[in-house]
């Protein structure tokens, strides 16, 4: 018997495009205004309607916000779907389904509870509207789920009223359908289940949002005003968020007049080539893709990395190579967009974990490619950019000035005899820059892709190409410092083993983390915000035995790019790797950890 308060997982399977998302969701958002901590991950096919998709949500009294591997409650209203939907089932687990039609035995398992509720029937009889049928069928399901798993009532009705403002009359039959689930668990099954949800105060003022709505609003805050951008599976949402939140935030209350421009490229290179020219002219501009996207605007990258221009990119990472799966998760772009472009090339990334962070991070890459006249790349990933996740409520200091940085006005050029755009005036490689227009005579009005002067005159000699290369890698040296910092989850070093980790991986990290310090097995952690990276990283990976690098790819990107870029003993980094498109889990990092330990320890992951 499970006997599981506030510590499980439940698993919607559905068929894309039967509008279940919509009553998915409105059963995670009634846990979390239960005060439970929630995360739920919707596991969708890349093809507009008629594949299986899945809705999957855990609860966890304990805050563990990754996914987890199996699942103790399966509601399964697809036949396609099912041999697997009840394979995946744990044992003693339950499993609700459409009863209007009598299950094949092939789908009975012992060890499983059956809760069958004739969700087309009840349709049927209730309603006329085919639509409707379709997708109250959707919202009866969730009714039975509140009586099964005793949540409270009143937050659905909250719930609806508060979805269907100003669209009164849709608050009833959903209403209706909530409660004819209710009553068909009543009438025919014992209830609640082993499984169910108490009401807690463990939520606070966290909200509920996805990464990619997180970062359209960043861009807002960060002073964006152009974004130029093709869609593309996961990133396409970035740009509609910063459309939504400019409609609200960037109209002249006086004139009605647009202060943002927003414009769909023919193509991704195209799009980041409009980022660099708007940039180039002064305004603020990005732009959002996923790995192809990524692979097609290596050339622009190029240029703007050699000829200075502050752009924004947000890299919402999704499964590859080429096409390879569109709507699955991982982190295989990190090589690519590192050293994006031919040539002697690296980029500056930054590596959000949070809502928060996306938020947070895209305002403030804005202030660092212009800091560093430079792109900034966001890596983001489709569980972090799609899917909505528990965050801290986002802040903004309205004193806050933007950092423009190096940027001469027209009476500072006054004061300059010659003015030398890629000039290292303060030692530190970042060279003055100047925004068109701004003086009749002095400032840059064009760039180029080719070798230069420090006066940004063309040139072909070896040795003022090598000088600019060197002054372009101090420019590398000084924004180290620059970045954000890794996170070190201790003050002192406790431990002989390491993990290091970014991104999404940080959620199942510090699960098993957690999991082993219960069990006497304690590492020292690291969380990387950026690269490149400081000598934080490098001490880290120095002063331990082994250091164990979680990442979701097949082949180690952020390990390779640890060797590279530190000469990191490779014998002292160990892989912990997930690539199967879905988010890592804690207990395949501890499976993983335990098999490179001397000698083994036998860990147990109590789900």
């Amino acid at each position: 018997m499970l006997s599981k308060i506030n510590d499980f997982v439940v698993r919607f399977a559905n068929v894309n495009g039967t509008g279940s998302a919509s009553a998915n969701y409105l059963f995670a958002k009634a846990i979390f205004r239960m005060g439970i901590p929630v995360t739920p991950k919707n596991i969708f096919p890349s093809n507009i309607q008629g594949l299986p998709t899945w809705y999957e949500v855990r609860v966890s009294e304990k805050g563990y916000l990754g996914r987890r591997d199996g699942v103790d409650l399966m509601v399964s209203v697809n036949p396609q779907s099912m041999p697997d939907d009840v394979s995946s089932v744990k044992s003693g687990g339950y499993f609700l389904y459409d009863s209007t039609k009598k299950l094949h035995p092939e789908l009975i398992r012992d060890d499983v509870k059956y809760i069958g509720v004739p969700l087309m029937e009840i349709c049927l009889r209730e309603f006329t509207d085919p639509r409707q049928r379709q997708l109250f069928k959707n919202i009866i399901y969730v009714g039975a789920l509140s009586a099964l798993l005793d949540i409270e009532f009143g937050v659905f009705e909250q719930l609806l009223v508060e979805q269907f403002k100003g669209k009164d009359k849709l608050i009833a039959p959903n209403l209706k359908s909530l409660k004819l689930g209710v009553q068909y668990i009543h009438d025919n099954y014992t209830y609640p289940l082993d499984l169910r949800l108490e009401r807690r105060n463990l939520v606070g003022d966290k909200i509920m949002i996805d990464g990619n709505a997180a970062c359209g609003l960043g861009a807002i805050y960060g002073g964006a005003t152009v974004v130029a951008w093709y869609p593309i599976t996961p990133s396409t949402s970035v740009a509609e968020a910063f459309e939504m939140y400019a409609e609200k935030m960037r109209i002249d209350p006086e004139t009605g007049k647009k202060n943002y421009a927003i414009v769909q490229a023919e193509d991704e290179l195209a799009a980041i080539g409009m980022v660099i020219g708007a940039n180039w002219n002064g305004a603020r501009s990005f732009t959002a893709t996923s790995g192809p996207g990524l692979s097609l605007m290596n050339e622009f990258l190029g240029l703007a990395y050699f000829a200075e221009i502050p752009s924004v990119l947000i890299d919402v990472q999704r499964t590859g190579p080429s096409t390879g799966m569109p709507t699955r998760t991982q982190q295989s772009d990190i090589l690519l967009a590192a050293y994006a472009s031919h040539g002697d090339t690296k980029q500056v990334l930054l590596f959000p974990a949070t809502p928060k962070e996306c938020f947070e991070m895209t305002a403030g890459s804005f202030d660092l490619a212009e800091q560093l006249q430079t792109p900034i790349i966001m890596m983001s990933d489709l569980d972090l950019g799609m899917n909505d996740h528990m965050s801290d409520p986002f802040e903004w200091d309205d004193k806050r000035e933007y950092n423009r940085g190096k940027v001469l006005n027209a009476e500072e050029l006054e004061e300059i005899p010659r003015f030398g755009r890629y000039l290292d005036v303060d030692g530190d490689g970042i060279p003055y820059r100047t925004i068109p227009g701004t003086h009749p005579t002095k400032g840059s009005f064009f760039t180029r892709g080719t070798s230069r002067d420090e006066n940004a005159a063309y040139t072909e000699d070896g040795t003022v190409y090598a000088r600019n290369m060197d002054r372009l890698l101090k420019k590398w040296n000084t924004t180290k410092n620059i970045v954000p910092a890794p996170y070190l989850y201790q003050q002192k070093n406790n431990s002989p083993y390491g993990f290091i980790f970014f991104g999404t991986s940080t959620y199942s990290a510090e699960e098993a983390m957690d999991i082993m310090t219960r069990e006497n097995l304690i590492f020292d952690a690291m969380r990387l915000k950026a690269f490149p990276f400081n000598k934080t990283v490098e001490d880290f990976i120095n002063t331990h035995e082994k250091v164990f690098v979680i990442e979701q790819n097949r082949d180690g990107q952020m390990r390779t790019l640890l060797i590279n870029e530190l000469n990191a003993n490779p014998q002292k980094l160990i892989p912990v790797l997930n690539y199967d498109g879905m988010p890592i889990t804690a207990h395949t990092i501890m499976s993983q950890v335990n098999k490179n330990l001397t000698p083994a320890k036998p860990l147990t992951y109590h789900q």
